[in-house]
């Protein structure tokens, strides 16, 4: 399994995400986090396709809605692609796009057999646990998106058992509830990570540790 989970945006250190994607990587861009969010969306697609390019990969925008009808083009299309690279915004939209895309179904089968890489920021690394219980919802994740199913979804894609708490510690306009975040984890005993920006959780095989902050002890 291959994951490179980061708190916001690349990180401060990508060279783990390089190494396990390989040189000339072809990359999937996943934006359904923001679909409720058109502008931020194109302005995102942008940035991030830039990002990417600028580190040796091919980029394409695979957008999980236009499986919804049609779950099993997706493993088709997803052999085109080494890597998916998924963008932050709203955890319940991706994790429901997942869902009725039929993503979540394929993810731990291509994870296991090392045929892509899961990496993301953000709502991408928080929904890699098995439950988002800890996570509260805001008035987007109710809205009703054209194509979407009515209702949340609160398990997590349960690629990792520990809970994912992102921007804790830093100057991000998410930093309180990351922080609420932590505290009902800790309240109720339930494993968790805790990474701050800059910071991307590195998982290769049995390889797993934080990349991107100097003096941290993974």
């Amino acid at each position: 399994m291959k994951l490179y989970l980061s708190s916001f945006l690349l990180g401060n250190d990508p060279a783990p995400l390089i190494r396990m994607a390989g040189n000339n990587a072809r990359c999937a861009l996943i934006l359904n986090a923001l679909d409720n969010a058109p502008e931020a969306r194109e302005q995102f697609r942008s940035s991030q396709t830039t990002v990417m390019s600028k580190l040796g990969f091919s980029v394409k925008e695979l957008d999980l809605r236009s499986y919804f009808t049609s779950k099993d083009q997706l493993a088709s299309d997803l052999r085109a692609f080494d890597m998916l690279w998924v963008n932050g915004g709203n955890a319940f939209i991706l994790r429901k796009a997942m869902r009725q895309s039929g993503l979540d179904m394929l993810l731990p089968t291509l994870l296991a057999q090392k045929r892509i890489v899961y990496a993301g920021f953000s709502a991408a690394a928080v929904i890699a646990s098995s439950d988002l219980r800890g996570l509260t919802p805001s008035a987007a994740s109710y809205e009703a998106l054209s194509g979407y199913n009515d209702g949340l979804i609160w398990e997590g894609l349960q690629i990792i058992s520990a809970a994912i708490v992102v921007h804790y510690d830093s100057d991000h306009p998410g930093r309180d509830q990351a922080a609420d975040e932590a505290r009902y984890y800790q309240q109720n005993n339930i494993p968790h990570r805790l990474l701050r920006d800059g910071e991307a959780l590195v998982i290769d095989g049995s390889s797993e540790f934080v990349a991107g902050w100097p003096d941290r002890v993974s």
